[in-house]
């Protein structure tokens, strides 16, 4: 039965796919939200299979389509699959609500159907790479899902930015694909098997593996260095498909990691640190670089990198503890990995929405132009600001509860026998505090310089609130944030895990039943509210231009962590008198260094592009010399594989 629903959840899915780009003939309404409905019969289908995957433990195999003996097509669900599969239907149907308002601001009819016949061959290939019985299986859904999001990247194709967000995201996608494509060939070589699903021995060249996985599926997740591809394309796709690639597509790379760590035999130590330094790292420079960015989504792009870095701390705790027999420790780090991942998938999912209901509107992306949209867009504002407080990791909501998990990890960390890991895990905790507040601070910004005080331009003083399917959806999610976070302890009482972790049931209860009391008590006792200008501090001109913003927000950080921006201040003034005491004109602006682009990116695509224009010095249009070249490239590349086979 849960076999036939989950078959039945994915074939609708692609045939919902398929009635989008059929509504390319005649595009019209009626034939998009049809195309939306069945996805969403899909979804739900595929949602019920796995929760019963989970609830009752069992392990399924499906078999699809057989193109030879090693060459198969199959499905296969166990809990940690049917878990990744929950996050990825139930952020999809969320992004589904949201897509049946949001896809009508777009202005070309058959762009609409374009996008959702790519998204739902996207939604399905994410739930087909986490599914895979097989190597081949994965490699091929893990391509699909790459094109397919490549395609929704650049949907918008006539902005430079869309181009260039693609042209990033393409390279390093087909890049990820090649090291996993080696690491998966060496690991058949050793094991003599294709399936995804079995141990991976103590085998002679696991450094080499373990090196391309990390490679392979560290830049889908967007760890650094590897991250530069994120926030070009988070920012350039449709905002529905930003909260799927930020909310899921990178699930299904830490997906990758779970599965390739829990697989091995025996853990290497150093697996475990290069794990644990990686994501601590991530973590860290992913919240200091959001801190200085003014567009609203490359800011949540950003918190993407960092949360990633928190999920991959978590693998990294859990095979150094697995290393040193702590296994209750290891338990609780591996617990707050995966529930954190969940929890991501939501609170950002929930606030690429909200800003795309504020994008739309505002027609920016750049917060220095907003302001004040508390009062025209409230319920946007108030789901946003739930979702800021999840992923700021504040209680009661879920990202408290998971990072709770992780420090509970860390401060174990004293029962390691080995002094120099044990310093190193809590050098890493220090900086994961760090971090703590540093995201905690950069939504005060987003938040603030966003929605409150005065509108500082005319479309913010216009706005207005998003459609109900563009509110619904997030406001879902933000339920969600909320339950997981109040429930978390009965959560995981009922998936049959007993950690130590508060109980927030009780908390959450009183303060929303206090609350409730004091709304009631204002109102039946009548009680007045004076409405009034806030203090001006005496000035008899306060507007838009006296407001805090978000540049001003930033620059105390940014001088603070100048040595990683290598922040450079330019200060033009002009002055009234010869005393330079009275300023008649100033202009102040800060400019930071993309390292990682400018160090490593860029340098890279100059060598390759010297090296392009003297191969094509080879090229002369002869067909006889490219089929030569051809037969010579085939030759080296038999015989180099047959000397590392």
């Amino acid at each position: 039965m849960i076999t036939v629903l989950f078959t039945i959840g994915i074939y609708l899915i692609l045939a919902a796919g398929v009635v989008a780009l059929l509504g390319l003939i005649q595009p019209i309404a009626a034939v998009r939200r049809l195309s939306l409905s069945i996805i969403l019969l899909g979804l739900i289908a595929g949602i019920v299979a796995v929760f019963f995957t989970l609830i009752r433990d069992v392990n399924l195999q499906i078999p699809l389509f057989e193109v030879s003996n090693l060459l198969e097509i199959n499905f296969y669900l166990d809990r940690l699959s049917a878990f990744f599969i929950l996050i990825i239907c139930i952020v999809s149907v969320c992004a589904t609500v949201y897509s049946f308002g949001y896809i009508e601001h777009l202005h070309n009819s058959k762009r609409r159907h374009w996008l959702i016949g790519l998204m739902a061959i996207f939604m399905a290939s994410m739930i087909g790479v986490v599914a895979s019985e097989n190597y081949f299986t994965l490699l091929l859904n893990w391509e699909i899902m790459s094109l397919s999001s490549f395609f929704l990247v650049v949907l918008e194709r006539e902005q430079t930015e869309s181009i260039k967000a693609g042209v990033y995201y393409l390279v390093m996608t087909q890049l990820s694909t090649v090291f996993l494509f080696f690491s998966f060939l060496t690991t058949y070589y050793s094991t003599g098997t294709m399936s995804v699903n079995i141990s991976i021995p103590a085998i002679t060249s696991i450094n080499f593996v373990l090196t391309g996985f990390l490679l392979g599926f560290g830049t889908k997740a967007g760890l650094v260095p590897l991250h530069k591809w994120l926030p070009y394309a988070h920012s350039a796709a449709p905002s529905n498909i930003s909260a799927l690639m930020s909310g899921v597509m990178l699930k299904v790379a830490i997906y990758g990691l779970a599965r390739i760590t829990l697989n091995l035999e025996t853990i290497p130590l150093w697996w475990g640190m290069i794990l644990l330094v990686t994501g601590t790292i991530s973590a860290v420079l992913g919240v200091i670089y959001a801190l200085k960015e003014h567009d609203l989504k490359k800011l949540l792009a950003y918190h993407s990198i960092e949360n990633i870095g928190i999920i991959v701390v978590g693998l990294g705790l859990y095979c150094i503890f697995t290393f040193f027999s702590l296994d209750t420790l290891a338990l609780m780090s591996l617990a707050g990995a995966l529930f954190h991942s969940l929890n991501h998938a939501l609170f950002k999912a929930l606030l690429f929405m909200c800003s795309g209901n504020v994008i739309n509107t505002m027609s920016t992306r750049n917060i220095e132009e907003m302001g004040g949209l508390i009062k025209r867009m409230p319920a946007t504002a108030t789901i946003f600001l739930i979702g800021a407080a999840a992923i700021s990791a504040l209680p009661p909501l879920n990202g408290f509860a998971s990072e709770v998990l992780l420090f509970q990890s860390y401060f174990g960390a004293f029962q390691i026998p080995s002094l120099f890991i044990a310093i190193g895990v809590f050098a890493s905790l220090a900086a994961f505090a760090l971090m703590s507040a540093l995201a905690a601070a950069c939504f005060v910004k987003a938040f603030g310089i966003t929605f409150l005080a005065m509108p500082r331009a005319k479309a913010a003083a216009q706005a207005s609130e998003a459609s109900r399917s563009m509110i619904v959806a997030p406001a879902i999610l933000a339920g969600l944030c909320i339950v997981l976070g109040a429930g978390s302890f009965h959560f995981f009482r009922l998936m049959g895990l007993d950690l130590p972790m508060p109980n927030m049931l009780p908390i959450t209860i009183t303060i929303l039943v206090a609350m409730l009391t004091l709304v009631l008590i204002v109102r039946w006792l009548k009680i007045p509210v004076r409405i009034t200008e806030t203090w001006n501090c005496g000035s008899a001109n306060i507007n838009s231009c006296t407001e805090y913003t978000a540049t001003g927000f930033s620059q105390p950080i940014i001088k603070i962590f100048s040595p990683i921006f290598r922040t450079k201040e330019i200060l033009e003034r002009s002055f009234i008198d010869a005393f330079r005491s009275v300023i008649h004109h100033g202009k102040a602006e800060i400019k930071t260094m993309q390292v990682f682009e400018e160090r490593i990116y860029l340098p890279i695509a100059r060598l390759t592009m010297r090296f392009g224009r003297w191969m094509s010095n080879w090229q002369n249009g002869d067909l006889d010399n490219f089929i030569l070249y051809g037969f010579i490239t085939i030759v080296i590349s038999i015989l180099v594989a047959g000397w590392w086979l």
